[in-house]
């Protein structure tokens, strides 16, 4: 039942999502720049989206390395093909597979691991949170959805940093965190309280491996080469649908920005309609609505199909060349989720 709800949720979403991104769509202009646009632009964007994928696994190689030197083969196995899951599963299930099979194919262990990724998400939030503050500074202050987008993101920045705020907090004093958690939590919802603790636990175990500071200088070097590199390709795709949506550097930054905080909204897997929508938002704030409504929703539609066709085909590459099953993957995941419920409810800590 609760998973049942919760697909009734991202479905939900993802309806209301799509209303709103196309309700007022001029689809004579849609479908005219969709057989106009010159498709020549696609080839150099899949480039960008290696190059963001490169980045992203190198990034995520140089946490790890604290807790064991992982050859490139098997890192980029386990994220090309966790990053797929993550977009194509339901219920999260995706959140667990780059631990999974990085501990398949290491030494390091799964909880281990998921803080590599709490902490990847941590940065990431942040960053583009700042980001976008600071780049909406440059935004004329009359477009009308500019508020709401500062919203986003000084919430999203909000929630980010009073995690990273915890848990560095946790690693100098573990014991007066977990302690805070079993007094606030613990009084509403004791097994979440005791998960909770876990969590704590398993963070800063893992931030005590962190690498060496060369390899955190690597992590940072890396999250500016993927970021940078992902809006200069959402920049360059733009150029498919003539003078009037091309965007600039500046222009596709913001675009990409607001683009983070939007598929941050539980969905239906694959992110259709708040990925539309949050393209669209961020289009607004610069280009006319006939053309936001026309060619800009065109290109919205093409950025997800790109981004899309990317993930799921590397993955599936890489799923097949290591021989793996989806289907077992899947079921994988689905027991260490369902683990990691059980956990949370027993009040127990994991064995992971």
């Amino acid at each position: 039942m609760k998973r049942a709800a919760k697909l009734l949720v991202s479905l939900l979403m993802t309806v209301v999502f799509s209303w709103w991104a196309f309700r007022e769509t001029d689809w004579n202009s849609l479908m005219a720049s969709l057989r106009t646009a010159n498709y020549l632009w696609v080839v150099p964007y899949f480039g960008f989206l290696m190059l963001v994928h490169l980045a992203r696994t190198l990034r995520w190689g140089c946490l790890l390395s604290g807790m064991e030197q992982v050859p490139f083969r098997k890192l980029n196995e386990a994220s090309g093909i966790g990053f797929m899951m993550l977009l194509v599963l339901p219920f999260r299930l995706g959140e667990f597979a780059r631990p999974l099979l990085i501990a398949q194919r290491s030494s390091i262990r799964r909880s281990a691991a998921m803080t590599s990724v709490v902490l990847e998400r941590i940065t990431d939030g942040m960053f583009v949170a700042a980001l976008m503050r600071v780049l909406l500074m440059f935004v004329p202050a009359e477009v009308p959805e500019l508020r709401f987008v500062k919203l986003g993101a000084n919430l999203m920045f909000a929630v980010f940093a009073s995690g990273l705020v915890f848990l560095l907090f946790a690693l100098w004093h573990q014991d007066t965190a977990v302690r805070l958690v079993r007094a606030t939590v613990g009084r509403v919802a004791p097994p979440v309280a005791d998960k909770m603790a876990d969590v704590v636990d398993s963070f800063v175990g893992a931030m005590r491996q962190l690498p060496n500071r060369r390899q955190m200088a690597g992590f940072f070097l890396f999250t500016l080469i993927y970021w940078g590199v992902n809006g200069a390709g959402v920049a360059v795709l733009s150029r498919a649908f003539g003078e009037s949506m091309s965007l600039t550097l500046f222009q596709a930054y913001v675009v990409n920005c607001v683009l983070v905080v939007g598929v941050m909204i539980p969905a239906a897997p694959g992110m259709m309609g708040t990925f539309q929508a949050a393209v669209k938002v961020g289009l607004s704030l610069f280009l006319p609505a006939s053309v936001v409504n026309g060619s800009g929703l065109a290109y919205a539609n093409v950025l997800w199909l790109c981004q899309t066709v990317q993930q799921v085909g590397l993955g599936v590459l890489l799923m097949s060349a290591g021989h793996l099953s989806f289907r077992d993957l899947a079921g994988r995941l689905n027991k260490v989720q369902a683990q990691e419920q059980d956990t949370a409810a027993a009040g127990t800590l994991p064995s992971a």
